[in-house]
């Protein structure tokens, strides 16, 4: 639909288009403000040597250049978020689908357990780091209690170079609760005639769910394919706060070399360098996956559902 030109539009419709305009305007103001404003002074520090004290030196390409061929920190921090990111992702969305999969079942009660699960998501990240530390402790920890019980001796989970990225990924399924409603939704919107359809058919389970669940809710999984990689990306509590990054740089995540390298080491500049790498990295993993989702993901005809 055509926007009808300003000059054209009747008294109360223009009196509709600023009540409109006014409507937005604080929104505009704090995007511009709070987001786009500090975005583009972050893209100009990237290209000039700041500590906070000084005035900002132009330096050009060097923060990039020493980058990319000098800079073991930062093959160190991408490497650790990458492995973060194919093992948690992953495990997020099926694990995520499989809890809303169980909370769709038409149970007595069921809207309690969805309360329940969905609790952890909206709990502070600080707070959910302490209790896991508590949790998995080598000594005093839950988890390896429970263990010793069964005479089997747990391991150092955090403490562990081996075991500390994957206590991480498994502490991130605390909060799959809140996809899993997203999920939910999906699974409530598919259609129930397709069910009863496939039962007369004589399909089973497992086949209505290859067939006719999963594909109507590729949508979903794509969205949260999408959130989760970005999240991930940006990994930074949990490090900070249990590990520092520890033992050994195994969960050495990007945004605590960033943050380290802003607000320990006051290298503004390189850090807004930083910040820009992860964004393009970003865009270019979210761009790949809009690039292949015709391939696999499957959008219902409106048409076709009313027919």
């Amino acid at each position: 639909m055509a926007l009808q030109p300003w000059r054209t539009m009747q008294p109360r419709a223009r009196r509709e288009a600023w009540e409109g305009y006014l409507g937005i305007l604080p929104w505009v103001i704090g995007f511009v403000l709070f987001t786009a404003g500090p975005l583009l002074v972050s893209l100009g520090l990237s290209f000039t040597q700041w500590d906070i004290v000084r005035p900002p030196q132009w330096v050009g390409l060097a923060n990039y250049i020493r980058m990319f061929t000098d800079d073991d920190l930062f093959r160190t921090s991408l490497l650790v978020t990458f492995s973060y990111v194919l093992l948690s992702v992953p495990l997020q969305l099926i694990v995520g689908l499989a809890l809303a999969l169980l909370l769709n079942a038409n149970l007595r009660g069921m809207n309690l357990f969805r309360t329940i699960f969905y609790l952890p998501a909206v709990l502070s990240g600080v707070a959910v780091a302490l209790m896991w530390i508590w949790i998995l402790h080598p000594d005093l920890g839950v988890v390896n209690g429970i263990l010793s019980i069964f005479g089997i001796k747990g391991p150092g989970w955090f403490w562990d170079q081996h075991w500390a990225l994957p206590s991480v990924v498994l502490m991130r399924l605390w909060s799959v609760g809140g996809g899993a409603v997203i999920y939910l939704a999906g699974l409530q919107n598919i259609p129930s005639q397709l069910y009863e359809a496939s039962e007369i058919d004589g399909a089973s389970r497992w086949q209505q769910f290859w067939s006719i669940t999963l594909p109507l809710l590729t949508p979903t999984l794509f969205f949260q394919l999408i959130t989760i990689m970005i999240d991930a990306f940006r990994i930074f509590t949990e490090a900070y706060v249990i590990t520092k990054g520890g033992p050994l740089n195994a969960t050495y995540f990007y945004m605590l070399y960033l943050y380290e390298e802003a607000f320990q080491n006051f290298n503004m500049g390189y850090a807004s360098a930083l910040g820009w790498v992860l964004v393009i990295i970003t865009a270019i993993a979210a761009l790949i996956l809009f690039r292949t989702s015709s391939r696999w993901v499957f959008y219902e005809d409106s048409e076709e559902r009313t027919v």
